[in-house]
């Protein structure tokens, strides 16, 4: 076979651009699947927070980067304003980052405060656009702070989980997709 100079870098650039589609259609189809099901609308969503830590771990961050600035525009172009676009684009797409930049300060007490921070800075601007846009304001009949705090415990079981699976793929998966 002939070698042409550049032709490995061709071809990684080929492969990030072609796993780069991949994971924003896969994206992309999670946020539609989550505003037409009737329920899981927030499992949808969950799963769709995967793809970009799967991203990471099988490109970069610069394409994953790509891949969530292009799966968000296209689900606001394709669906329209819908509360589960921002979800995916205020909370959801952004948390692998996040995770990803937190977990490797490697002091689990400060990762959790930090990721805790984070998920209710999300959770207040998503109630404020939601409350913005849509004006039907959520009528929660339990006390605030036993709210935020159930809350809060979803979330971290919802994180562990994450890290959970984020674990599993790159064993036994990851390897076959570099």
């Amino acid at each position: 076979m002939l070698k042409v100079k550049g032709d490995e870098d061709f071809m990684s650039k080929s492969s990030l651009l072609a796993k780069g589609g991949i994971y924003t259609a896969l994206s992309v189809l999670c946020i539609y699947l989550s505003s037409i099901i009737p329920t899981t609308k927030l499992y949808v969503l969950g799963v769709a927070s995967c793809i970009i830590p799967i991203s990471i771990l099988t490109t970069n961050i610069r394409n994953s980067l790509i891949v969530y600035a292009a799966a968000s525009i296209l689900s606001i172009l394709l669906l329209g304003i819908r509360w589960n676009v921002f979800a995916y684009i205020i909370f959801f797409g952004s948390y692998g980052f996040i995770k990803y930049y937190i977990e490797r300060i490697n002091k689990l007490p400060l990762e959790i405060l930090l990721k805790l921070i984070f998920f209710n800075l999300c959770m207040f601007i998503i109630y404020y656009i939601y409350k913005l846009l849509f004006m039907d304001v959520l009528k929660i009949k339990l006390p605030l702070a036993f709210a935020v705090i159930a809350i809060e415990f979803i979330f971290l079981i919802c994180d562990y989980a994450l890290t959970l699976f984020i674990a599993y793929a790159n064993r036994r998966f990851i390897k076959r997709l570099r």
